[in-house]
């Protein structure tokens, strides 16, 4: 999980806290990903910390499991591309593949399904895709789920990089020491068709702005103010 990012666009909730420490209904960004994620069945997750690193080190160390957690601090930038990079050589089962994840998402769908998708596929990577309609980066894909282009040109009323991507163990050393792994990994999947898409509909919502988190307060207080249906 990438949780190194100073968070400036959320200024002033970042000024003291990293940005995955900003609280959303009265828990950090970070609990509510970590409960999903062991929802999910997911049993170990490494975050790679940079900013204000000591508030998520801390955090981790007072939460209890599931999932267990820990911390990959960088000791400098080193870009989302080399966080990733850093966090997957920490992480206990080599040659497995591995999910992958912002920091600054909020969502609920299941990542079993999405980990069939990539299995069935045969491919290096899968990105999940959110929407259709919803604000975030486009995302061109053809009639076989492949992605196609991550900025497309005239960008529609299509689906949006969710920010979780399941990674064959192989992709590790196709990202760089340093830098963004959208300049140079994503790129080299994309032209080998590599990438394959995966649709989700369950909610969804990045959380960059002082607005988002008001939003995704209000959203999540609806949601759970509203009864949810029972299925025999």
């Amino acid at each position: 999980m990438l949780a190194g990012g100073r968070g400036s666009r959320l200024l002033p909730l970042t000024r003291e806290r990293p940005k995955a420490m900003v609280e959303v209904h009265g828990v950090p960004i970070l609990r509510h990903q970590l409960d999903w994620l062991a929802g999910c069945g997911v049993e170990r997750v490494v975050v790679s910390a940079g900013h204000l690193a000591e508030g998520i080190v801390s955090y981790l160390d007072s939460r209890p499991s599931p999932p267990r957690t820990e911390a990959a601090v960088e000791k400098r930038p080193l870009g989302r591309g080399g966080g990733l990079r850093r966090a997957a050589r920490a992480l206990p089962y080599p040659g497995e593949p591995w999910f992958a994840l912002y920091g600054d998402i909020w969502t609920s769908f299941c990542l079993c399904g999405m980990r069939a998708h990539h299995l069935r596929g045969g491919v290096a990577a899968t990105v999940a895709l959110a929407g259709p309609g919803l604000p975030g980066s486009a995302v061109a894909y053809d009639e076989l789920g492949r992605v196609t282009d991550l900025a497309p040109t005239t960008p529609g009323p299509g689906r949006v990089n969710a920010g979780v991507y399941l990674f064959a163990w192989q992709v590790v050393s196709l990202l760089p020491e340093e830098g963004d792994h959208a300049d140079s990994t994503l790129p080299l999947l994309v032209g080998t068709r590599q990438l394959a898409g995966y649709a989700i509909d369950a909610p969804w919502q990045a959380v960059n702005t002082p607005a988002d988190v008001i939003r995704l307060e209000r959203d999540l207080a609806t949601r759970r103010a509203t009864p949810q249906a029972v299925v025999e």
